[in-house]
């Protein structure tokens, strides 16, 4: 992988990948498109002509190996995170101290979206390259089912007139009815931080909601803190299951 000028662009994505998710374990090495799902990720974030660097954070040998053995940049983290962003925040420490580099800004792209594409993390980093003050960014994509709506595994984001998130939620938000529509989708894990309000997310307690939905921003919400939506028409699906893998593997059919 060719390594773009750091020091001119200091903004850095990081992937949080892990052998031992529950719904599917293994998931990050399954074959996908011809890779495995976490070589298919890394490959397209790279693209991103908005970055620096792009490293894989990850607590398995197993993917550590295989990004080495592209030529991928890799960091071992702490094997007790419950969060990504707690994992992602880990690595942005120890990727700081070996390069003598501080990121202004970090782009967490979790492992399990392999339709992300290095536009849609471009389009992420925009409004906090022109607004400093802005803390952390969700990518937000459309909701195109009932089923999807229901589906627990979707995180489901309302958010204000202003894009700031009101709440996300595994549970269909907000009521169905004929109006609030256009106020909601799903959350796309594309998400850039300032790297320094990364590092205070780390340091910040772990809250009540952000427990009982599993949702790492709930924690930015109950602190007070606001979260920026920013909508994209593309249609993606991460991958949480073995039939969210089959499906994403026909929805890519020849295209890589």
């Amino acid at each position: 992988m060719v390594r773009k000028n750091v020091k001119r662009k200091k903004i850095i994505a990081i992937i949080p990948a892990r052998m031992g998710s529950s719904r599917f374990p293994g998931k990050p090495m399954a074959n996908l498109a011809g890779l495995p799902m976490i070589g298919l990720v890394y490959r397209n974030v790279s693209k991103a002509k908005s970055l620096g660097l792009t490293y894989v954070a990850t607590c398995n040998i197993e993917i550590y190996n295989y990004i080495k053995s592209i030529h991928g940049n890799v960091i071992m983290t702490s094997k007790n995170h419950q969060r990504a962003s707690d994992r992602c925040a880990e690595a942005l420490e120890k990727i700081e101290g070996m390069l003598k580099i501080k990121f202004d800004i970090v782009v967490m792209v979790q492992g399990d979206e392999p339709m992300v594409t290095g536009k849609m993390v471009d389009k992420a980093v925009q409004p906090m390259l022109k607004d400093k003050k802005i803390n952390v960014i969700n990518l937000m994509g459309p909701i195109k089912s009932k089923k999807e709506f229901v589906d627990k595994n979707c995180i489901k984001v309302v958010h204000d007139k202003n894009m700031n998130a009101l709440y996300f939620s595994r549970s269909p938000i907000p009521y169905p009815g004929r109006n609030g529509s256009q106020y909601r989708g799903k959350q796309v894990c594309v998400i850039p931080f300032q790297g320094k309000f990364l590092k205070k997310y780390r340091k910040m307690a772990s809250t009540p909601l952000e427990q009982q939905e599993s949702v790492d921003m709930l924690r930015i919400l109950e602190h007070g803190y606001p979260v920026k939506m920013v909508k994209i028409r593309s249609e993606t699906y991460s991958v949480d299951t073995l039939r969210d893998l089959q499906r994403v593997q026909k929805y890519l059919g020849g295209s890589f």
